[in-house]
């Protein structure tokens, strides 16, 4: 990745040379490990019921982290499991199901509605309002295996690299510091950071050329108003 990152920005590299410099630095190399076997996939794991084009199938999960203080912050992720895009990376100090639903509409009103979307069962995906929500938008809900992540397997990794690449590097002093990164991490993903799958191009030069999506078109929504608080809008600034 990190080759293909350089000769992105006109360096002509070596692979192999970059891997050197990489252990000799002491910075983190993967280590390869076995796949795992006879682990069991139900019909709506990832590897049952794959993606197959543009807002196909939709993932989405959450991460927990906290700021310097000890305070909770609590991250949303939704990403396109073909094109590998961040749709949304939400961070409050805890998101419930009817911010979901906020940032599901915006999410609509933008892009269009996909034919699925892939989680586990916690209980901000299958409370009520969610259903309720996905049923009327005619968007199919995918609940993998209780204690099965693999059958989550494009959001677990997505916050895998999270986790590696920001919250495990950052300290964040409080909400508005989190809100800025994860708009500058959105933006990285989805416009600087290769891809491996997607043969080294970066999400959004993928989704460029990407065919139009067959799924249905955006039904007319308007962005939801929670009580008390302000909507989660994808163009709302993070920072003021």
């Amino acid at each position: 990745m990190m080759t293909a990152k350089l000769r992105q920005e006109g360096w002509r590299v070596n692979r192999k040379r970059v891997y050197r410099l990489w252990r000799q630095e002491g910075l983190k190399v993967p280590k390869k490990t076995r796949k795992k076997r006879n682990l069991g996939h139900s019909g709506n794991s990832c590897v049952r019921l794959r993606a197959k084009h543009k807002d196909h199938v939709w993932c989405w999960d959450f991460i927990h982290d906290r700021t310097t203080a000890g305070k909770p912050l609590k991250w949303l992720g939704i990403t396109d499991e073909y094109t590998r895009e961040c749709l949304a990376l939400e961070v409050d100090r805890g998101i419930t199901a009817d911010k979901v639903v906020d940032v599901l509409v915006n999410l609509f009103i933008s892009r269009g509605v996909p034919k699925h979307i892939r989680s586990d069962n916690g209980p901000e995906f299958i409370a009520r309002e969610i259903r309720k929500h996905a049923e009327s938008t005619g968007l199919e809900m995918l609940y993998v295996e209780p204690g099965a992540p693999w059958e989550n397997g494009f959001a677990e990794s997505f916050f895998s690299r999270l986790r590696d690449e920001l919250l495990n590097c950052e300290e964040f002093e409080n909400l508005a510091e989190a809100r800025w990164f994860a708009r500058r991490r959105k933006e990285e993903h989805n416009e600087e950071r290769p891809h491996s799958s997607l043969n080294y191009q970066t999400p959004s030069a993928f989704a460029a050329g990407c065919a139009a999506a067959s799924a249905p078109a955006a039904p007319t929504l308007q962005p939801r108003h929670t009580r008390g608080s302000e909507p989660l809008t994808l163009t709302q600034p993070l920072l003021s």
